[in-house]
């Protein structure tokens, strides 16, 4: 006896020693207090007592442990806080989880049904906060769990839906406020009316639907489906129907939450980030209330009016509000038909019938011989359409989406099938010779512009090959005098050997454009070179008319011509030397003026 009283005075003596490192259980003989936590194994979460937004009082809740602003994902007494932090969380010996304050006075309890020998409250690193027996610690047999009760956020691999068996309702509620976690007025939860759907409601008022499951989507709400970090499913046996989802990727967290202000969001948060990262956002625009256009009626944002009816059906003239009713009344015989609508939004599920394991076909056949059945669809479209979904009542809630990977076959009067196929037909080729019209013009379009593009590619080509060709060949003269003149052209290095490289011995004189020098050829003759100044001002005009004339005007008294040379940025003329009277006789003057060389 005093050694099972000196054990229960150790227990108790450990339960007053701080811990050193995070704890992520407690037992029956320990406590949370005001200022202490609880942190998961892998402290992606933490709980304890905080007070929300501006508000004083105190809530016992689960935030992201190292997100720097401590989103809440669960608060244990949402609707009776503390006025203080005298607040004391414990765990009883039949594993009821228990909140006190000061006065010992119960504030909030778990109510669990179970019991367990040695009962444990431990926070796991999925968020979820359980009582379990200690013996049973790797097991998911829980006595009670925090994921059962959500608040206002839905956490990877934590079920919305319904318990069967059990009748329990797992469904998020959002906050009054930000200052107060209090059940505020905007529900979200599976709805199991006909087949399974996530509705948002505002009371009991349907708000937005994210439409049926087809397996890979929610026909109304594209964005909450599967992809490379989030994967998404739901569920349904003869004991659950709920939906789920996980994270590929355990180093992003991401959660949905039902906010305030009533709309379904899901943020996204990593190690390093300093905020959340809106994913989505619902309902998104006036389209995604629910039932705007009313029965029979598709909304499309990109319309004017949003509400149209549906081919086969006009508005109701007695209730415009109602949405729209048929042209023309079914028979309920087998005259009637059915017209497939597509990149639609399926109607509401609630009070419709669906099988499994039925053929698309047969799901055909099964609402043509039911005079009640308005419509029907693929149930899963994963691996091909399979499965029969079946509307009674008026199709209302149906929006025009980009995304939808699904059809619904609407029943209709046989002359109204017949009309409406022929209608969409003529449509289809107005469509079709549109789009040949419109890429037609665009190819001859682009064809002249083609064209033009190479024209002027062409013309500025040889432009610029015209002006290298006059640069660097120096063309003295056009095309046609060139043949004329037919005058041999000295290469530079003949040039500069027959002068000695123009040397100062060989000058023979100098006039207002250069010098003239005596210069021997390989084959012995005398020549007169005259070398134009590279500073003198006459330019390549006057070079050409020089050449032009001097060539043209052979005269006996006149000192004749032999070649020119202009390369490497010389422009040298190559005349007959003189030997009876030296060249600057003739040159500078000393023979009358009619016998001097023109132009030197």
């Amino acid at each position: 006896m005093e050694a099972f009283s000196l054990l229960l005075l150790c227990f108790s003596l450990l339960n007053l020693i701080p811990f050193c490192a995070p704890r992520d259980t407690i037992n029956t003989l320990q406590s949370i207090s005001d200022g202490e936590t609880l942190v998961s194994a892998d402290e992606t979460f933490a709980l304890g007592f905080f007070s929300p937004g501006t508000s004083k009082n105190r809530y016992v809740g689960i935030w992201y442990n190292k997100d720097p602003k401590k989103a809440i994902v669960w608060v244990a007494n949402r609707e009776t806080p503390l006025t203080d932090s005298s607040g004391v969380l414990k765990v009883n010996t039949t594993g009821i989880l228990v909140l006190l304050d000061s006065n010992n006075s119960l504030i909030w309890s778990s109510n669990t049904t179970g019991s367990a020998r040695s009962p444990v409250a431990k926070l796991l690193n999925s968020g979820n906060f359980v009582v379990q027996d200690d013996s049973n610690s790797d097991t998911e047999d829980f006595v009670w769990q925090s994921f059962a009760y959500p608040g206002d956020t839905i956490l990877p691999g934590q079920k919305l839906g319904r318990n069967l068996a059990t009748g329990l309702n797992r469904r998020a509620t959002s906050w009054k406020s930000s200052d107060d976690p209090s059940p505020g007025s905007f529900s979200y939860q599976v709805e199991i009316d006909g087949y399974p759907q996530l509705v948002l409601r505002d009371g009991t008022t349907k708000r937005f639907r994210f439409g049926s499951w087809n397996g890979i989507q929610f026909s109304g709400g594209p964005q909450l489906k599967n992809d490379s970090v989030f994967r998404f499913s739901i569920i349904s046996d003869e004991e659950e129907t709920y939906s789920v989802f996980w994270l590929v990727d355990s180093s992003v967290h991401q959660r949905v939450q039902i906010t305030s202000d009533g709309f379904c969001q899901r943020a996204s948060w990593s190690a390093g980030n300093t905020g959340w990262t809106r994913i989505s956002h619902l309902p998104v625009d006036y389209c995604d209330y629910y039932g705007n256009c009313g029965a029979y009626a598709s909304c499309d944002t990109t319309r004017f009016p949003m509400c149209n009816c549906l081919d086969g059906f006009v508005q109701n003239t007695t209730d415009s509000s109602s949405g729209c009713v048929r042209r023309t009344s079914l028979s309920c015989n087998h005259s009637d038909g059915f017209v497939k609508f597509s990149g639609l939004k399926l109607p509401d599920t609630e009070g419709t019938r669906f099988n499994r394991s039925m053929r698309l076909e047969d799901c055909r056949i099964l609402c043509w011989n039911d005079c009640s059945c308005m419509a029907y669809a693929a149930l899963d479209v994963s691996k091909g359409p399979n499965g029969c979904l079946l509307w009674f009542g008026n199709l209302i809630d149906m929006k025009v989406m980009n995304a939808s990977v699904e059809d619904i076959y609407i029943k209709m009067a046989g002359k109204e099938v017949e009309a409406i196929e022929q209608n969409r037909s003529t449509k289809s080729k107005k469509r079709k010779q549109k789009i040949i019209i419109a890429v037609s013009c665009v190819l001859s379009f682009g064809i002249l512009i083609l064209c033009l593009a190479f024209i002027i590619y062409g013309w500025k080509k040889y432009h610029k090959g015209k002006i290298k060709e006059e640069t660097e060949s120096g063309a003295i003269n056009s095309h046609h005098d060139e043949d004329d003149l037919e005058l041999p052209l000295f290469d530079m290095c003949t040039v500069t050997s027959a002068t000695s490289n123009f040397s100062s011995d060989n000058i023979l004189g100098t006039g207002g454009f250069g010098s003239v020098y005596k210069g021997i050829l390989e084959n012995g003759r005398e020549i007169a070179v005259k070398r134009l100044s590279q500073n003198s001002s006459q330019g390549l005009q006057e070079f050409k008319n020089e050449v032009m004339h001097i060539a043209k005007l052979q005269h006996r008294n006149l000192v004749k011509l032999l070649g020119y040379c202009i390369q490497a940025g010389e422009r040298i003329l190559i005349y007959e030397f003189m030997r009876n009277k030296s060249l600057d006789f003739f040159i500078f003057g000393l023979i009358p003026l009619s016998h001097t060389l023109p132009f030197i």
